[in-house]
Formats: C-alpha cells, sequence, structure tokens
C-alpha cells in the first residue's frame, strides 16, 4: 500500500503577503509576476501564484487564490484581494477591505477597534516589505467571500465583525486541522475574561447554547467546545476560570459522565451504555435495560426511561458529569451540568448543588 501523504497548503496571511510582494514588484520594477517566493516565518519557502496583479487609481491591486492543501480550510479557493499606496513616513499601516473583519471585544491579540489582521500575518508582510526599502506603506486586505463564509466561523462569539480574519502562525498551512481547531476554540475562552466573566457556560454544540439562552444564562460566557470538552476545561483552568456548567444534550454529556473528555462519536460512543448503567442502578429491570442497550439513539432510550418513571437518572448523571469535570481539572474549578434533549428540554442538572 503506497504511503499517501498530505499536502500543506498557505495561510490568508501568506496569501496576503504574496500579493504584497506582487505589487511592490511592480510598483518598484514595473513587472507583473504571476508568481512569487515568500519566506515563511518558520523558515519554509513558499511558491504563491499571483493571479493579478495591476495599477488602479488608488494604488496596486493583487488577487491571490487561498490554497490550503489537505486541509479542510473553509477559505480553500476564495481569493484574497490586496490593495498597496505609498504613503508618508516608514510605517505599514493596515485596513481591513470588504469581508475583512474588525476588532470589538477585548481579549483578542489585538485592540478594539483594529482590523483583523493577526500580528504574524502582519510581520509576514513587513518582512516582505522589507525587501524593496520603499517606506511608507497603506495595505488594506479585501476577501469578499469573507462576509459570509465569517457567518460560518467562531468569529461573530469573537467579536470580529465584518468578515474573516487574517491568520496564520508561520504563513505554511499543514493538514493538522484537528490540533489547528482546537486551538481556534480558546480565544472564546479569553474575551469572556476580558469582558469580565471568571464563571463560563460551556456548550458542545447548539443545542446547549440555544438552551443557555433560554435559561438567561450570559451569553458573554457561552463558549463553544465542540467534542474538545476536557481539553477547553483546561484551557480554562490555566485562564483562571473559577466555574464551568456544561449545558448540552444528553448524548454529548452522558460519556462525560462516564470519564470521557473527548466525545466525538469515533473515538468514545458509550452513551447507551451510561444510561443503562445508571438506569440499572436506579432499579430499571433486566429486559428494561436491554432495551436502552438496543436503542438508536439516546433519544429513543429516553422514551424507555420516561416509561418506566425514572427522570431521576438524569440527576445523577448530571451530577456524575460535574464529578468527573472536577476530577479532570484536579478540582482546580467548580462544575455544574445542565442536561438537555434536542427538543430542548431540560432533562436533569445538578445547577443549585453549590
Amino acid at each position: 500500500m503506497t504511503e499517501k501523504f498530505l499536502r500543506s497548503g498557505y495561510t490568508t496571511g501568506a496569501c496576503a503577503a504574496a500579493g504584497v510582494k506582487a505589487a511592490l514588484i511592480l510598483l518598484t520594477k514595473g513587472k507583473t509576476v504571476d508568481a512569487v517566493e515568500i519566506i515563511a516565518l518558520d523558515g519554509t519557502p513558499l511558491t504563491i501564484p499571483i493571479k493579478d496583479v495591476k495599477k488602479t487609481s488608488e494604488g496596486i491591486r493583487a488577487e491571490v487564490v487561498k490554497f490550503s492543501g489537505d486541509d479542510p480550510d473553509i477559505t480553500n479557493g476564495v481569493s484574497v484581494f490586496v490593495k498597496v499606496r505609498r504613503i508618508g513616513g516608514g510605517e505599514i499601516i493596515f485596513k481591513a477591505g470588504l469581508g475583512v473583519g474588525r476588532i470589538t471585544k477585548a481579549g483578542m491579540q489585538l485592540p478594539i477597534g483594529e482590523p483583523a489582521i493577526n500580528p504574524k500575518p502582519r510581520e509576514l508582510i513587513r518582512n516582505v516589505a522589507a525587501e524593496f526599502n520603499v517606506g511608507g506603506l497603506e495595505v488594506e486586505i479585501s476577501i469578499p467571500a469573507g462576509v459570509e463564509l465569517a457567518k460560518k466561523t467562531l468569529n461573530p462569539v469573537l467579536g470580529v465583525e465584518g468578515g474573516l480574519s487574517i491568520i496564520g502562525t508561520t504563513g505554511v498551512l499543514r493538514p493538522m486541522s484537528e490540533e489547528a481547531f482546537k486551538n481556534s476554540l480558546v480565544p472564546q475562552i479569553d474575551v469572556a475574561k476580558a469582558a469580565g466573566f471568571d464563571e463560563l457556560v460551556f456548550v458542545p454544540g447548539k443545542i446547549g447554547e440555544t438552551i443557555a439562552k433560554k435559561l438567561g444564562l450570559p451569553e458573554g460566557a457561552i463558549i463553544q467546545t465542540s467534542n474538545f470538552i476536557g481539553f477547553m476545561l483546561e484551557a480554562a483552568v490555566a485562564r483562571g476560570v473559577k466555574r464551568v456548567i456544561l449545558c448540552g444534550h444528553i448524548g454529548k454529556l452522558a460519556k462525560v459522565a462516564a470519564g470521557v473528555f473527548y466525545t466525538h462519536n469515533r473515538i468514545a460512543d458509550g452513551r447507551l451504555e451510561t444510561l443503562a448503567a445508571y438506569a440499572a442502578a436506579e432499579g430499571l429491570p433486566a429486559c428494561e435495560v436491554q432495551k436502552i442497550l438496543n436503542a438508536n439513539t439516546t433519544e429513543d432510550a429516553a422514551q424507555i426511561i420516561s416509561a418506566n418513571h425514572l427522570e431521576r437518572v438524569y440527576q445523577r448523571i448530571a451530577a456524575r458529569a460535574s464529578l468527573r469535570a472536577e476530577r479532570y481539572v484536579f478540582g482546580k474549578l467548580a462544575v455544574n451540568t445542565i442536561l438537555v434533549d434536542f427538543a430542548g428540554n431540560i432533562l436533569g442538572t445538578d445547577v443549585g448543588r453549590c
């Protein structure tokens, strides 16, 4: 069997830097190019195609098409436009064009009001500009598709409004999507902390988020964890969070009660076994326990529990999820749990425990 090597790509920050280089080549040498080489911040050379570069009445405009390699990146194939013009002084002024957001909340890497062009992409662009010794520049970055794409990201939660962030640590996009996704979740905690919250609400998905809002829990304290509940608990501890409420579907949080903190169903899927064990401990007859084990989903299993009037099982599972979560972080923060079903009904909670 031939081993498949995953292809690397380049970040939106690298696209912007490549566009700046193409623009400066036209500005200083009068030449258009169809590709440029830049050096990523980790020393990796990147050859990036230039789709278009031309002079306009407002400066020089370059277009670069994002290539993500084998990483399932939301911006793969979109056009990144860079407009460059000379200004007085020796600084580079960064501007957000269409589809690039602005920072509206504290806790991010940039001050409120700044274009969402992260520090490392700015450094990469400054390195490129330094090759040309052209003095002050205004660099405006646009991703027209970013207006809609941003709605599919965490940017609205993080307080990046109007579009995407120009991101990247080095400029190289390596296909390590799971690690990158985990790390992309953490800034939510920083934003919540900066807003004054040291008690947070962790939701694995939209169901928990909807319930949390209906319960009147502070929207600024609601944090999406996806399947990475353990990882996010550790991140919360590292940032001095005092208390977390886990609010989500019974199918996810029953796993936490069983000591599972990475809840993807291909990694751990003991939902029915957990419900069966707790129902059995509450006196459910063996034949009914078997029905739970044979159920297709936790929603089906919940009907069996309800038919046997054992709704108290959910209180036990909620309390156990909280206990296991506190143990996971060695008691460094307090945890409570709210279990819900797909319809948004609260099944069980131990929020009154502390």
